[in-house]
C-alpha cells in the first residue's frame, strides 16, 4: 500500500492548494485532480493528472492503495448570481464528482484508508440564536439541501469499508481567494460596515486551521463520520467588521441594509450573507485538535501581518 500518498479532486482551489502545501510539507505525496491544463499554484513535485470532474478516468489508478482520497471538488458558491442554471451547476458539480471518486474507490483493488468529504455549516441552514453541532439535524433552503446531498454522494464507500469523514466547514479566512479580500477591502477604503442587522452569528476558522484539521483528521484512524471545521468561538457579523476595522485604524461605520444586498445578489444573498450559523465544533474539540487561532483578532492580526 502507498501509505504516503493522497488523491485530492479540487487541488488546485483556495482551500486545495494550501491543504497541498501542508500534507507534501509532512512529507506526503500528492496526485492533485484537476481541470486546468497548468499547475495553478501548486509545488513542482505534485503529480497532476486530468479529469473532466465527473468520470473515473485513468487517474483511479492512484485511488489503488492510497492514503486518503480528498473530494474538494464543487462550482463556487461566491462567482456569479444564483441563476437557475447556476444553482444547478453547484448541485450537479458536486454530485457528479462524489459519484466518479466513489467509482474510483469500487474499482480500487487495495481500498484507500480513508475518504475525506468536503461539506460545509449550510448544512445546518439558518440557526437563528441557537448554537448548532454535529448532532443537529439538517435546516432548510437551497444551501442545506445541496450540503446533505453532497455529503450523501458519497456514502457508499463507508459500505466499501472505508472510513469516511465529512468536513462542515465555516468560513474560511485566508490569502489567495475565498471571502477575505471581500471582506477587508470595503474596510480598508472606508467603506466598510454591518451587512444587514450584522447581527447574525458567523461561523469561521482560518485558512491554516482549516487545513490542519483536515491532515488531524485523516492522520487519527479512529475519526469517522461529519466534523464541523470552525473557530470554537463564533462572532457576530458586526463584531467580525469591528475587528477587521480595528486591526486596519479604519471605522466600521457604513451598514448596508438587507434590502439592498437582496437586490443586488437575490437568494445568495439570503443563504450567505445574511444566514445566522453559531456553531461549535463540538467533535473536533474532544478529538484533541488545538486551533492556532480560536478567536478572531489573532487571525485578523496575523492575515493582515
Amino acid at each position: 500500500m502507498n501509505a504516503d500518498r493522497i488523491v485530492i479532486a479540487g487541488a488546485t482551489g483556495f482551500i486545495g492548494r494550501a491543504l497541498v502545501d501542508e500534507l507534501a510539507g509532512h512529507g506526503l505525496r500528492i496526485v492533485a485532480l484537476t481541470r486546468s491544463p497548468d499547475r495553478p499554484g501548486l509545488p513542482r513535485d505534485v503529480l497532476l493528472e486530468r479529469w473532466d470532474g465527473s468520470t473515473a478516468g485513468v487517474w483511479r489508478r492512484h485511488v489503488d492503495g492510497a492514503l486518503a482520497v480528498v473530494n474538494l471538488a464543487g462550482d463556487s458558491l461566491a462567482r456569479g448570481r444564483w441563476t437557475r442554471a447556476k444553482k444547478e451547476r453547484i448541485l450537479s458539480s458536486r454530485v457528479r464528482a462524489g459519484s466518479a471518486l466513489v467509482e474510483a474507490v469500487r474499482a480500487a483493488g487495495r481500498k484507500p484508508r480513508v475518504f475525506v468529504q468536503a461539506s460545509a455549516v449550510g448544512f445546518y441552514g439558518d440557526s437563528g440564536e441557537s448554537e448548532v453541532d454535529e448532532g443537529s439535524p439538517a435546516g432548510t433552503g437551497f444551501l442545506a439541501e445541496v450540503v446533505e446531498r453532497w455529503e450523501a454522494s458519497t456514502r457508499e464507500v463507508e459500505t466499501l469499508g472505508v472510513r469516511r469523514v465529512i468536513l462542515r466547514s465555516g468560513l474560511v479566512l485566508g490569502h489567495g481567494g475565498g471571502v477575505w479580500p471581500s471582506l477587508v477591502r470595503p474596510i480598508r477604503y472606508f467603506a466598510g460596515g454591518p451587512l444587514g442587522s450584522g447581527r447574525q452569528w458567523l461561523s469561521w476558522i482560518s485558512l491554516a486551521d482549516e487545513v490542519r484539521a483536515i491532515r488531524h483528521l485523516i492522520e487519527r484512524e479512529a475519526l469517522r463520520g461529519p466534523f464541523d471545521l470552525t473557530a470554537p468561538a463564533p462572532l457576530r457579523q458586526a463584531e467580525l467588521c469591528r475587528v477587521i476595522g480595528r486591526a486596519l485604524r479604519r471605522p466600521c461605520w457604513a451598514p448596508v441594509p438587507a434590502f439592498v444586498l437582496r437586490i443586488l445578489f437575490g437568494a445568495k444573498a439570503r443563504e450567505t450573507l445574511l444566514v445566522s450559523q453559531r456553531v461549535r465544533p463540538r467533535r473536533l474539540l474532544e478529538s484533541g485538535f488545538e486551533f492556532r487561532h480560536p478567536a478572531a483578532a489573532a487571525a485578523v492580526a496575523e492575515l493582515l501581518r
